[in-house]
């Protein structure tokens, strides 16, 4: 099995006091001329450090590349209204040229409620509401008709469903993925708890009598050799891990996707 790999283009950073904003045009085009598979954009409307509009540097990303593949990591589907969700996804399904990766997670608590709180969403409720976002989602985007707050709505015009990928390191979340999703997306787990976590994933998702989820790490923690980091993602891929996706680590995030593009063709 092939590992891809994925970059998060520089829109956010877990480090108020380093803030990584850097040419969303720019890097989504270095990273494709890099050969990546996939360029991401966190999603919150309020995070503990600035971070751009996940929709809106997506549609960028993919105005300005051709081949590679765009992401949501993830969106908060809870924190808007579904239908309104849908037509964005759609939308940005169809100008990308089905490139769209559909990364859904419920938020990191670490961020706090204040976005949510703002957005007039509950913030206790976002796992009940995802689920049944989840429900009628694909419906909405390839514009069939959904029963939405006591409404039949089609939207049109459609496009095609993009793969759904659960964000989450939790039972729950894993659990959403193997009913809901083609993919789980965790985030910096430890190899061998990773390892039962996968094991863990395929039973929900044989329960629910569907395919196994693919697995998106994101953020691993690579050794700084090159040698090590080749030798820690190939251990990813041999436990069944599809795609990685590095962060940037600084305001240098060109360093960071030649170095990624570097790990690539050593595995």
């Amino acid at each position: 099995m092939t590992l891809e790999i994925g970059v998060i283009l520089p829109t956010s950073t877990p480090d108020p006091a380093q803030p990584i904003l850097g040419d969303v045009r720019a890097s989504a085009r270095l990273a494709e001329q890099l050969g990546l598979e996939s360029v991401w954009s966190t999603d919150h409307l309020v995070a503990s450090a600035p971070m751009l509009d996940s929709t809106v540097t997506l549609a960028t990303a993919a105005a300005v590349t051709d081949r590679i593949r765009i992401g949501y990591n993830a969106m908060l589907l809870a924190l808007r209204p579904v239908a309104w969700a849908a037509k964005q996804i759609s939308t940005l399904q169809y100008v990308s040229g089905n490139r769209l990766l559909l990364g859904i997670g419920t938020g990191n608590p670490a961020h706090g409620d204040i976005g949510w709180r703002a957005a007039g969403m509950a913030f206790e409720d976002r796992g009940r509401r995802t689920d049944e976002a989840l429900r009628v989602l694909p419906d909405l985007v390839t514009g069939s008709s959904a029963a939405v707050n006591g409404v039949d709505v089609a939207l049109s015009p459609g496009s095609a469903m993009p793969p759904i990928l659960v964000a989450g390191n939790g039972a729950r979340a894993r659990r959403r993925a193997a009913e809901y999703a083609g993919g789980w997306i965790t985030l910096q787990p430890g190899l061998a708890q990773l390892a039962t976590e996968i094991d863990e994933l395929r039973a929900l998702a044989a329960q629910f009598d569907r395919p196994a989820p693919t697995v998106t790490v994101v953020a691993p923690a690579l050794p700084e050799d090159h040698a090590a980091a080749v030798e820690l993602l190939a251990a990813h891929r041999d436990v069944g891990v599809e795609r990685v996706i590095l962060a940037p680590t600084g305001p240098q995030w060109q360093r960071d996707y030649e170095n990624a593009a570097k790990l690539r063709a050593a595995l």
